[in-house]
This record gives structure tokens, sequence and C-alpha cells, in this order.
């Protein structure tokens, strides 16, 4: 018998782009193809907006996006962005003071809109901002708020219409010699979309975010997001996606892993592990303790989601999604489920526990280990969490000098 031996299939080899870095994930140049949501919440309400993001980061998303529209929601990035377990965009309307705003409070990359922020002068000054502080931009064109002049030019929003007001905006970084830049040519319409990417794609080497806007809630919008999207995937065109959907950003996030895995461009992973990025109140050193936890549940197989938190006061909630982890505090290690407390452990022991309770959940299930709780441990954790309060206040990032700044920053002339 004759064996042949056959390549994978595969889709098309991808466009070679150049790479920027958001924050840690690097966008283009080869890199895995990145998922990216936005929060619905109001970006001043910094404890809804965390609890999100940590939804979204347990979901799968690599980036999330956030609106910065006003002066409390820039002051709202002052607090999120240290806490946030995966790179925040601030997403900039039509005021470019809240772009230097957001890039005061930290955020990995701006989103600008070349049909709302327009006059050269303050695009040039946002992007040498950005220049100086190495966080990159994406040009988010939209056909239905394309300038008007463009839309005159061609009648209407056309492909190349798109494509233009990305580029003039990319030669106004240029003037200033900015060059991290990601660009976007978002349309609602799936075939307009398609070939606006198609064009783009032929005129520039900056990494693309893929999107179908206002793609409307499902099954309509995973329809059309799929069709636009997994279409110039599977031409090897993009760099990083996001579902624009009318629901819970959670679902954007699963679709876009669930594309990326059907067309074989992300792994299929059984353990998903978040951990938050450590930040003021942290006790432990949460990298080593995430990367032990790591290597011993992904010897278990077990699709399970598992959060490493460093701090026991907001740990519990922001990962409140997670089917298990462990928050750090006062040398004792809060272990919860879908972010009740179950147990309270030395902090030694962190990882082990972790491993203890992730095969007892793979063989009784959440609700079983829910209602096995030590019924002790809630108010052993709700006392370690006073402490810390007490010994650290509220501000234990000092937030407040960095909301101080924005404010001046916004008053400047």
């Amino acid at each position: 018998m004759v064996v042949v031996t056959r390549k994978p299939v595969e889709v098309a080899k991808r466009r070679h782009t150049r790479q920027v870095m958001v924050g840690k994930v690097p966008v283009g140049g080869g890199a895995p193809i990145s998922v990216q949501s936005m929060t619905t919440t109001k970006t001043a309400d910094v404890e809804g907006t965390l609890a999100q993001i940590y939804a979204l980061a347990a979901a799968g998303v690599d980036i999330v996006r956030c609106t910065c529209n006003q002066i409390e929601a820039a002051e709202g990035l002052a607090q999120i962005v240290p806490r946030s377990p995966v790179p925040i965009v601030a997403d900039i309307h039509f005021h470019y003071k809240m772009a230097l705003a957001a890039l005061e409070a930290g955020v990995a990359a701006l989103r600008l809109n070349p049909g709302n922020l327009r006059k050269p002068n303050e695009i040039k000054l946002v992007a040498q901002e950005a220049k100086d502080r190495s966080v990159p931009i994406r040009i988010g064109v939209n056909a239905g708020s394309l300038h008007p002049e463009l839309y005159e030019k061609y009648n209407g929003a056309t492909p190349e219409a798109l494509v233009e007001s990305a580029m003039r905006e990319l030669e106004l970084f240029g003037e200033v010699g900015f060059d991290q830049v990601a660009i976007s040519v978002k349309a609602s319409n799936v075939p307009l979309m398609i070939e606006s990417y198609r064009l783009l794609s032929e005129t520039t080497d900056h990494p693309l975010h893929l999107g179908v806007t206002e793609a409307g809630p499902p099954p309509g919008g995973l329809i059309k997001s799929t069709a636009g999207i997994a279409t110039l995937l599977a031409e090897g065109i993009g760099d990083t996606i996001r579902y624009s959907l009318t629901a819970d950003p959670v679902e954007e996030a699963k679709a876009g892993r669930q594309l990326l895995e059907a067309l074989g461009l992300r792994e299929r992973k059984g353990l998903d592990l978040i951990a938050c990025p450590s930040c003021g109140r942290t006790e432990i050193d949460v990298i080593k303790v995430a990367s032990e936890a790591q290597a011993a549940l992904e010897e278990l197989h077990l699709p399970i989601q598992v959060a490493v938190m460093g701090c026991v006061v907001n740990g519990p909630g922001e990962a409140r999604e997670a089917d298990l982890g462990i928050a750090a505090g006062r040398h004792k290690g809060h272990l919860f489920i879908k972010g009740e407390i179950v147990a309270v452990v030395p902090e030694d022991e962190m990882v082990e526990a972790l491993v203890r309770e992730a095969q007892k959940i793979a063989e009784e299930g959440i609700e079983a280990r829910l209602a096995a709780a030590d019924p002790k441990a809630v108010i052993e954790a709700n006392k370690d969490r006073a402490e810390l309060l007490l010994d650290k206040g509220d501000d234990a990032n000092n937030s407040s000098v960095t909301i101080e700044k924005i404010r001046r920053k916004t008053k400047e002339s």
C-alpha cells in the first residue's frame, strides 16, 4: 500500500505587514492574529468597566477598547489601565484633547477616526505626543462618518474614498515622523468592506484591523461579520479583528476566537489562564505565580478558565467570570469560584490549591464546589480585605496624581 503524504490544508499565506506593539501584544509582522472587543460600560464607571474587561479577557480577548469622550472617561482610564489584564485602546471621538488625556492616562494605543477629528494641526499634535510615548495609533476609517469632502469627491462611500481617507491621515502622521500605525476601513455593507480592505492591502504595508461596523445583533450580526472578516483572512489579509455586535461584548470575543480557531489561525486551548498586570496593592510576584499555575494546570488538560490575581481587594470581583481563581493578600490566597470565595489558603500553597480545586470542579461541577465552600472563608477574606484597604487606602496605584495631570492637560489651550 502506498502512503501519500499531503501538506496540511491552510488558508492563503498571510500578507506581510510591519509590526506595532499594543502594550505587550504584537500586531502585524507575522504575529498571531489578535482578537479585540470594546466595553459597553461608561468608562468613568471604573469597577464596572474593569469587570467587563476581565470577562472579555476570560473569553479570549487580547486587546480591549474603551471610549474616551469626556474628562471623566479619561480619569477613569487612569484607574483602569494599571489594573487591566490586557492592553487598553482609547477610542477618541471629536476632541483631540481627549486623545492627549488618554495618553496621559497611560493607554496602550489610540483609535482616531479621520471623519471626526479633522484639523491637521490637532491630528499632528496627537501624533507627536503618541510618538514621544511610543504609543501606536489606529486610523479607524468608517464608511458612515466619512469626511464630507471625500464623500462628495467619490459620490459616496466607495473603497477608494475609504482608503484615501486613511492615506491622508497617514500623510499627516508622516509629517511628524510617526509611523506606529494600524489601519481599518470598516463599513456595515459587507461587499464594500471587503473591497476596501483589498484595496488598502495593495496600498500600504501597515497592519490591518478587520471588522464589519455596526453589524447588528446575532444571528445576523454574526453572519455579516463572519462573511467579511473570514473572506479577508482566507485571502491572507488582516492582523487583528473585532466583531461589532449589538450584544454583550463577551459574545464578540467568543466569536472572534472561534473564527480564528476554525480557520487554523489560532491554536485551540483547553486552559485559559488570565492574570492581573500587578499594581500598587500587589503583595506577591504575580508573574511567577501565574507561570507556575499555567505549567501545573496545563498538565491536567482541562477546559477551564483560571484567574491569578495579585490583590484580594479587587481580584475576586474583577475576575468573577473565571471558573476558578486565586487572589493574594496578607500572605494568604483567597480561592474563588465565579467570584465567590470558597477557601483561604497559605500563600505558598496557592498553586497547589488551584490544581486541587480545578480537578474537583472537573469531577463534581461548579455548583457542587460552590456548595462545598468553607463558610469561614468569606469572613476571613473580608477581614484581609479590610486590613489591606486600611493599610494602602483606596488609591494604591496613586491614580490621583495622573488624574490631576489629565485635568491640567485638558485645560491647556
